[in-house]
């Protein structure tokens, strides 16, 4: 067994590329992929949507705030353009095949951008924290460019990790099966496929796993508790409620994202045996549900962008108006 496994590390392969096999002994994958690329296209318009009102409808909008929430949409737009269309092409048109080099692109993107937007819903905790614990100092302590600048900051940190992340694959051979037993290129499965040694790799997925999906939610929990001690100070029952509002938006979107993924850690971790396809199953919906809910969810829980929504349909109902009276006018003189 010492002498197989030596000639395995001395052989260094690697593959022309790799075939995705999550969801092979699913009866009726295709249409969950399906299902799958309708919240893709549902996505990309609620994203838009809230992005164009921020951007261009309503220029009082251009806040710390609302710079984090753009930023929330790029992400989710991002996120979900990196999985679903590779994915769900791959199950709908049996092409599981995927090549190397587009194998790697794909996770590490995936992996960056899944970390963005861990980063994002921190970013947003930050901006509840300095809003509500100090509402006298936020316009100097919380500006536009210090946000731009958190916002930098939290986009470089992934990004070197996750350079250091795909890097190491490269260092892999895969002398066995090229099957990878997820929906896309999933660094975990992907590396469990080598032959040579992958602790390297998995000490640098731990450090993700930790640095990116679980400093960040105990940092939100922390900033929690202070908002919640502030919020009990507020005398006025009108700004308590408009403040508590914001807060339970947020989150909302906190345990959207973070539940189903520290659920996944957690299975694995303890080593606890769970159904593949009951695995990919939680993955997919974790890493494709929440970027369509958290447009949805801060359109309808911000009174800022439901007030210019309305605005819009109003003055849609007043263009439409002098339109319909003129057909009106033509059809009565036949």
């Amino acid at each position: 067994l010492s002498s197989e496994t030596a000639r395995m590390n001395s052989t260094f392969v690697r593959p022309l590329g790799f075939y995705i096999g999550g969801f092979q002994s699913l009866p009726y994958s295709q249409y969950y992929f399906l299902f799958l690329s309708i919240i893709y296209l549902a996505t990309l318009f609620c994203n838009f949507f809230l992005m164009v009102i921020i951007m261009y409808v309503e220029k009082s909008l251009h806040t710390p705030k609302y710079i984090a929430i753009f930023l929330l949409s790029i992400v989710d737009i991002c996120y979900s353009t990196t999985i679903i269309p590779k994915s769900a092409g791959a199950f709908l048109f049996d092409s599981k095949f995927i090549l190397y080099e587009t194998c790697l692109t794909q996770m590490f993107f995936v992996v960056y951008f899944s970390e963005m937007e861990s980063m994002s819903i921190t970013i947003l905790a930050y901006d509840r924290l300095i809003s509500i614990c100090f509402p006298l100092q936020s316009v100097t302590i919380n500006t536009n460019t210090r946000m731009i600048r958190i916002i930098l900051i939290s986009a470089c940190i992934p990004l070197v990790v996750d350079v250091v992340l795909v890097y190491l694959i490269t260092r892999l051979s895969f002398c066995r099966s090229t099957v990878i037993n997820s929906y896309f290129c999933d660094h975990g499965p992907v590396f469990n496929l080598a032959c040579n040694d992958f602790t390297p790799n998995w000490r640098v997925a731990y450090f993700g796993i930790v640095t990116f999906f679980c400093v960040p939610p105990a940092l939100i929990i922390v900033s929690y508790i202070c908002i919640l001690s502030a919020l009990l100070k507020i005398k006025s029952k009108d700004g308590r409620r408009k403040a508590f509002k914001t807060c339970t938006t947020h989150l909302a979107l906190v345990a959207i994202f973070y539940i189903p993924l520290i659920s996944i850690y957690l299975t694995s971790w303890i080593k606890l045996s769970v159904d593949t396809n009951t695995r990919i199953f939680s993955t997919s919906l974790a890493a494709t549900v929440p970027p369509l809910l958290n447009p949805i969810i801060y359109t309808l829980k911000t009174e800022e962008i439901m007030l210019e929504i309305k605005k819009i349909f109003k003055r849609k109902t007043a263009d439409s108006l002098p339109k319909i009276s003129n057909i009106v006018t033509i059809y009565s003189t036949f």
